[in-house]
C-alpha cells in the first residue's frame, strides 16, 4: 500500500505550475518586445538609407546649375518631402566668375510614426555660365 505521502510527491503542485506559466508568459513578453524592437529599426534603417539615396539622386541631377541658382520642392509618394538649394560661392579676387561654383543644399525630412526625420546633404558644383 501506498502512503499519502508518496501520492502527494508524485506530482507538481497547483502553486509550481502557476509560477512556471508566469515565468513563461514573462519570457514570451520580453522575446515580443525585443522582436518588435528590431522591427521598428530595420524599418528605421529602410526609410534613412531611401532619404540619403533620394538626397544623392538630387545632388546628381543638380550637378550643374544655372548662375541665377536653384531653389527647388517636392515630396515623393512615400511621404519624402525634399528641398535643393543653391548659392554662389564668393571667392575673394577676381580668379573666378561669380557663379562658376555654387554651393548646394539638399534636405530630405520624412515622419516615423511620432518623430520628424531629415538628412541634410551639402556639396558644390559648378554654375553653368551662359556663352
Amino acid at each position: 500500500m501506498r502512503s499519502i505521502r508518496s501520492q502527494r510527491c508524485s506530482g507538481f503542485s497547483l502553486l509550481e505550475m502557476v509560477v512556471a506559466m508566469s515565468i513563461l508568459s514573462l519570457s514570451l513578453t520580453v522575446l515580443y518586445q525585443a522582436t518588435g524592437g528590431a522591427s521598428r529599426n530595420v524599418r528605421t534603417d529602410e526609410q534613412y538609407a531611401y532619404a540619403v539615396e533620394l538626397a544623392r539622386s538630387l545632388l546628381a541631377i543638380n550637378a550643374a546649375v544655372p548662375l541665377r541658382g536653384v531653389d527647388a520642392a517636392g515630396e515623393t509618394q512615400g511621404g519624402f518631402s525634399w528641398r535643393a538649394t543653391t548659392a554662389p560661392v564668393t571667392v575673394s579676387g577676381d580668379a573666378m566668375l561669380r557663379g562658376a561654383l555654387h554651393r548646394i543644399e539638399v534636405a530630405v525630412n520624412w515622419e516615423d510614426g511620432q518623430n520628424n526625420r531629415s538628412v541634410v546633404l551639402h556639396s558644390v558644383v559648378h554654375g553653368i555660365i551662359p556663352q
